[in-house]
């Protein structure tokens, strides 16, 4: 099963409409849906390595877009939609006291969750709520994600063929690592 859906993935990433739906995926991403982009930009990049910049600039692109989303679900339907996915996350419980010093860090915080595995539709959420500087929201938002992705761009069209047969050869032990991380990074946000 898994091996098909490897090779559906590939498929995918090589089809006309790949980046429509990296497109989709990276917007949803960045405000409510929990699958990060990264599930299909990588088996993308590794289908057509000469294409990696462009891959890389659709999901920042559509990223930054969805973080405008999430901002906008911050600022104007908080209480409807945005502390629903705020309580699924275990992130509400704090809300004042985090509402009340957010805007002095971030920046930080949005370049932070732009870059590392924590769900960036927290902080574009977040950011919408506490009224977050919209200029500093998008550069911070462009730069954080600009850096994610086409870090992860560069080095999969640089090492792509390695990395493919690595991850063909050992393709259970990587979906078994990438489920882990996945939960793993779930239950920290959680109960951090």
């Amino acid at each position: 099963m898994i091996r098909a859906l490897y090779d559906w993935t590939i498929g995918l990433a090589a089809h006309p409409h790949a980046l429509w739906a990296l497109a989709i995926v990276a917007f949803v991403e960045s405000s409510v849906f929990p699958i990060p982009p990264d599930v299909l930009m990588i088996p993308m990049i590794i289908a057509r390595p000469r294409r990696a910049w462009i891959v890389a600039a659709v999901a920042t692109i559509a990223s930054v877009l969805g973080g405008l989303a999430g901002y906008a679900i911050g600022a104007f339907a908080f209480e409807q939609i945005g502390r629903p996915v705020l309580e699924f996350y275990g992130k509400d419980g704090n809300f004042d006291l985090f509402a009340a010093r957010y805007n002095a860090y971030g920046a930080w915080a949005v370049l932070v969750a732009g870059i590392t595995p924590f769900p960036f539709k927290v902080i574009t959420i977040l950011s919408g709520t506490t009224a977050l500087s919209l200029p500093v929201f998008i550069v911070a938002s462009v730069i954080a994600r600009g850096l994610r992705f086409f870090l992860v761009a560069g080095l999969l069209r640089v090492f792509g063929a390695p990395i493919r047969e690595f991850i063909e050869r050992r393709l259970n032990l990587v979906f078994t690592l990438f489920c882990i991380l996945l939960i793993g990074g779930f239950l920290l946000v959680r109960y951090l």
